[in-house]
């Protein structure tokens, strides 16, 4: 007589993978939040730019030297010269008027603006950037958004704070979740690990079919979870080309990894733990829970 093949497809294994899948999901975009808030802080430090106001009697070459020595600096991202003519036509488009015209000369200066890295967006960085660029006796003045810079880093820090406490409370709620679908699967097996273990079957050997089932949930869920995921940053991307300064590859590649390394370990292990529980058990209790 042929030995049955222990089915591993069946309604019991879609329904439990697609439960664990969807968990999953909510926790890989959740993950997408945190790991994403760190690249917008970035994106959004580095678009801060702030003014480098230049005297007239510094010339246009020595304005171009000027910005070449800033580039060589550790703190600079990029910087961009403005001529005196260039500003004198950005405010007439932005005031719909020129105010040449009814002051007689160009009111304006030329200046360089520096967009700096997001480690040196701060107060601390910003005073002695200040003083160091000051050095140079043909700045007038520097114009930065302190009060901007101070308000988004401080909203930055709050994102983060709860964005990371999100994080932790689901990874819990995940883990109950998983953990009580996988408890309810191996219940409705509880009376065939008995008999198994009546007929002198070893543990190990118990243990194998089902925890191997649960392993691949696992991997389906995960598997499942990452394609949605993947699918979801293409429609993002197809929808905002921009995006992908916050949503780079880096953060697509760790979410999917983290997803897949958590769904395949927290179906093991709650498995593991489950079946251990009724193989411990005597058959007279088998029928009181």
């Amino acid at each position: 007589m042929k030995r049955k093949s222990v089915s591993f497809f069946d309604m019991q294994f879609i329904i439990s993978s697609i439960s664990t899948m969807l968990v999953l999901l909510l926790l890989g975009i959740v993950l997408f939040f945190v790991l994403s808030a760190n690249s917008l802080s970035t994106y959004v430090r580095e678009n801060i730019s702030f003014s480098v106001l230049l005297s007239d009697e510094m010339s246009r070459s020595q304005a171009l030297d000027f910005q070449k020595e800033l580039n060589k600096n550790s703190f600079v991202k990029e910087t961009k010269y403005i001529s005196k003519e260039d500003a004198l036509k950005e405010q007439t488009k932005a005031m719909g008027t020129d105010p040449a015209e009814f002051l007689g000369y160009n009111p304006f200066t030329s200046s360089i603006e520096i967009n700096l890295n997001a480690d040196y967006a701060n107060s601390d960085s910003l005073k002695w950037i200040e003083k160091s660029i000051k050095m140079n006796k043909k700045v007038l003045e520097i114009d930065y958004p302190d009060d901007l810079l101070e308000l988004v880093n401080d909203n930055i820090r709050k994102i983060s704070l709860v964005l990371l406490g999100l994080a932790g409370l689901l990874t819990l709620i995940s883990f109950a979740l998983i953990n009580n679908t996988i408890r309810l699967t191996v219940y409705s097996k509880r009376f065939i690990i008995n008999t198994m273990k009546l007929v002198g079957a070893k543990w190990s050997f118990i243990r194998k079919p089902i925890l191997l089932k649960h392993v691949w949930i696992g991997i389906t869920a995960a598997i499942l979870a990452d394609a949605i995921l993947c699918g979801m940053v293409y429609f993002l991307i197809g929808y905002e080309p921009d995006i992908v300064e916050i949503i780079t590859t880096l953060n697509v590649v760790i979410v999917m990894a983290s997803v897949f390394v958590f769904g395949v370990l927290i179906t093991s292990v709650c498995a593991y733990f489950s079946i251990n529980k009724y193989l411990k058990m005597s058959a007279n209790n088998l029928y009181y829970i």
